[in-house]
Parts: structure tokens; C-alpha cells; sequence
């Protein structure tokens, strides 16, 4: 049976799967565990965490809720001026998940840490819906610390390529400070800066889909003054 495609990440394409479903699939060569993402999106779920409901995984496929509502990054395009209430919200949601503890035999990227982890709660891992925020591509979760997650999403947000059209990205450039300086407010931003050239640097070794422009962003931000 052909499928038809809702839309395309870095790694995975996502499909149509009959009513209220979406398939999510891996790329051929692209790296993921469909089964271990599957059951640590249901371990958040059920501890209150505002997750997709998962209905069927294998080594490839997530079958999961299809969620009815837009990114946090496309609101952010249509209505720039909630730009601080959306860094809010993500700040909110950062906090919220590292209340979680992460469930024994979780990968631990950083060696340290108990807390439930992301490693990519950006905006665009965020849907916006009628029962609120949605945190979506539980891909790199793992067992570690609130500062090592909040210093990657410090880190994405500075340094990733924005998409879009040219009028989107350079509005969405000239947010970003605006969205960084709210998602911090609501963080422990001291400790996650003393973790941004660690994060920085494992995100240049172990991330094979980062642009040209990202990579000389990141090295940047690791050594300044190169």
C-alpha cells in the first residue's frame, strides 16, 4: 500500500496511517530504535508528561496519535509576537519532564545525571494543540541531568539553521535572542552555561545531519576566538 507523507525530519518521514494515526519512519541507514523510543514515550506519558499515544512499534515504524495543531516554530512564523510566551513554554516543559526520574537501564549520553531527558526539546519538537503543548521525536531520550538538556536546547536555539522561506528565516533570526533570553528566565540558566562546550562539542561529533553553516556556528560557540 502506498503511503501518503505529512511531512519529513532529519532522520524519519512521517505518514498518513488511517484515522487519528501517523506513522513515523526511519530513513534507510539513519539510526533509531523505534522500540526503546516507543516505550520511553509511554514511561513520560504515563507519569503526566504531554506525549503522542503510541499504538505500534518495530524496527523501523512508530505508529503514534496524530496530533491536530502546528509546530511551536510555525506559530512562532505566524505570530512572532508571542515569542516570549512560547520560551516560556518551553522553558515550563524543560522543567516539568526533569521532575521525571528516567527508567532503569535508560542510555546515559553524558554519564551522569537521574533525571528523564530529551536531547532536542526545541520548537520544533513542539506541537501546539487544543489540550496544549505536545512533545514530539523522543529519538535521543535519555537519563542525564536538567543542565546537559537545557544547555542542548540553549545550543540548538543559537546555532541550528532556521527553515523556511527568506522573510521567515530572517524574522525568525531576529527572534531569536528574544526566544533564548525567555526560555532561560525560566531555567537554571547558570548551570547550564557551564555546560554549553561540552554539549557543543558532542553535538559537532555525534550529530551527522548538521549543516555547514551549524557546524561553523558550533565551533563558534566552542572557541570563540578561532
Amino acid at each position: 500500500m502506498e503511503l501518503t507523507p505529512i511531512a519529513r525530519g532529519r532522520a524519519a518521514d512521517i505518514f498518513e496511517a488511517g484515522p487519528g494515526r501517523v506513522l513515523r519512519r526511519y530513513r534507510e541507514g539513519e539510526y533509531g530504535d523505534p522500540v526503546a523510543e516507543a516505550a520511553v514515550m509511554e514511561y513520560a506519558r504515563g507519569r503526566g508528561f504531554p506525549v503522542p499515544a503510541v499504538y505500534d512499534a518495530n524496527d523501523r515504524d512508530l505508529v503514534l496519535e496524530r496530533l491536530e495543531g502546528v509546530t511551536m516554530l510555525a506559530d512562532l512564523a505566524r505570530r512572532p509576537w508571542l515569542v516570549r510566551r512560547h520560551g516560556q513554554t518551553l522553558a515550563d516543559l524543560h522543567c516539568r519532564l526533569h521532575h521525571i526520574p528516567a527508567p532503569p537501564g535508560l542510555r546515559s549520553p553524558f554519564g551522569r545525571g537521574e533525571e528523564l531527558a530529551h536531547f532536542d526539546l526545541h520548537p520544533d519538537n513542539v506541537m501546539l494543540t487544543r489540550r496544549g503543548p505536545v512533545v514530539i521525536d523522543w529519538s535521543n531520550a535519555s537519563r542525564g541531568q536538567a543542565a546537559d538538556d537545557v544547555a542542548l536546547t540553549w545550543v540548538i536555539l543559537t546555532t541550528s539553521a532556521i527553515p523556511g522561506l527568506l522573510p521567515f528565516r530572517a524574522l525568525a533570526s531576529a527572534g531569536r535572542g528574544l526566544l533564548v533570553d525567555a526560555f532561560l528566565a525560566g531555567v537554571d540558566a547558570d548551570a547550564a552555561r557551564e555546560r554549553l562546550v561540552t554539549v557543543a562539542e558532542r553535538r559537532m561529533e555525534t550529530d551527522p545531519h548538521l549543516a555547514a553553516r551549524e557546524r561553523r556556528a558550533l565551533r563558534a560557540l566552542v572557541s570563540p576566538s578561532a
